[in-house]
């Protein structure tokens, strides 16, 4: 399966790790080109070495999600550090290039809620966090 992740951060680049160790082929888009060293860590070879493909560029720029391979796309992930970015880009993947999985994160839980039920599939950590802190307090309740 070939995952193309947007955003190099912690969490973009961790999921980048785990999906190139399960086999599948990993592109991970970027625009700050020191985010690779978070793909480099704690791979004995290069990213590219391991299998990976990095590439520099924006976002939102068509250009860029098609040098990242968008068009062979079987998993999108949006998972930069704007909720805007990662919406638009989302949709981008899904109307556009018709991107069979795409998932976004969005870290407000109001929008995240309101883009879900138009159909994109998002992950709100802020809501995954309220969950766990109720879970918490109700163990001890």
């Amino acid at each position: 399966m070939f995952v193309l992740i947007v955003g190099a951060g912690r969490v973009g680049a961790a999921v980048a790790h785990s999906m190139l160790a399960q086999g599948h082929e990993v592109s991970v888009l970027d625009d700050d080109p020191l985010s690779h060293e978070r793909l480099d860590a704690g791979l004995s070879t290069s990213w590219e070495e391991a299998g990976g493909r990095f590439t520099v560029g924006q976002a939102i720029e068509i250009e860029a999600l098609r040098e990242a391979g968008i068009e062979d796309a079987d998993v999108f992930i949006a998972s930069t550090r704007g909720d805007n970015t990662n919406l638009v880009i989302a949709q981008v993947a899904q109307k556009r290039f018709a991107v069979h999985t795409v998932v976004a994160r969005v870290m407000d839980a109001a929008r995240a809620t309101w883009y879900a039920e138009q159909g994109v599939r998002t992950i709100c950590p802020t809501l995954q966090a309220i969950s766990m802190f109720e879970s918490a307090i109700a163990e001890v309740a």
